[in-house]
């Protein structure tokens, strides 16, 4: 197994509440499952190839809750890649040189048997984590911005985090809203639902706590 390592921030937007019902082991708002995710990279290494500074994507849908599986998949990888670095980041989110059930990455591939071609692209990214904002811009493929969520009497900002000590994605996520429009092999229309701003550091054996 390849050994890997991958620190840096994360923005996601599903179709779910803004209280996504997969965090709390319940079934998912609507039924289904849609979302994006989007990785930016700080540092990070496969191998000995360096993934400093590169960006990836996701574009996932399932008919039903995640863990009944039958979901799609399609990764967006970013062109500043070289050949390496994309195979390095595809092999990563899809799981692979990974232990079992250790990431997010290999359980959504696992429960995603249909995989369709990834796209490389220019990816534009920008996460604040504990300002809750995020924008994601893939030309012609997806469009996604996230936000914090308001008191709706005061209009303040209003402050949400989850806390998973044995998640395997983050430690701990600021929540806010996303909204995102997506026209890939997957297609998404979301308006101001459930937007998750972490920042994530795994291995092949999970979460680095």
């Amino acid at each position: 197994m390849v050994q890997w390592e991958v620190k840096g921030r994360e923005f996601v937007n599903c179709n779910c509440d803004r209280n996504c019902p997969c965090q709390f082991n319940a079934l998912p708002t609507h039924g289904d499952c849609r979302a994006v995710g989007a990785f930016q990279i700080q540092t990070g290494h496969y191998g000995n190839v360096t993934l400093d500074g590169l960006t990836a994507c996701m574009l996932v849908s399932w008919p039903g809750p995640i863990h009944q599986g039958n979901g799609t998949m399609q990764l967006i990888v970013d062109e500043r890649a070289d050949a390496a670095q994309r195979d390095a980041l595809l092999r990563i989110m899809q799981g692979q040189d990974t232990r079992e059930m250790a990431t997010m990455w290999w359980i959504f591939s696992a429960m995603a048997p249909t995989k369709l071609d990834p796209i490389v692209a220019p990816i534009e990214l920008d996460i604040d984590v504990p300002g809750r904002r995020a924008r994601l811009r893939v030309p012609g493929v997806v469009e996604s911005t996230g936000e914090p969520i308001l008191n709706p009497v005061t209009g303040k900002l209003h402050r949400v985090r989850i806390d998973l000590p044995e998640g395997f994605e983050f430690r701990v996520a600021e929540i806010g809203l996303g909204t995102t429009r997506a026209t890939a092999g997957i297609t998404l229309d979301l308006h101001g639902t459930y937007g998750q701003f972490a920042d994530i550091h795994l291995t092949q054996d999970g979460v680095v706590r």
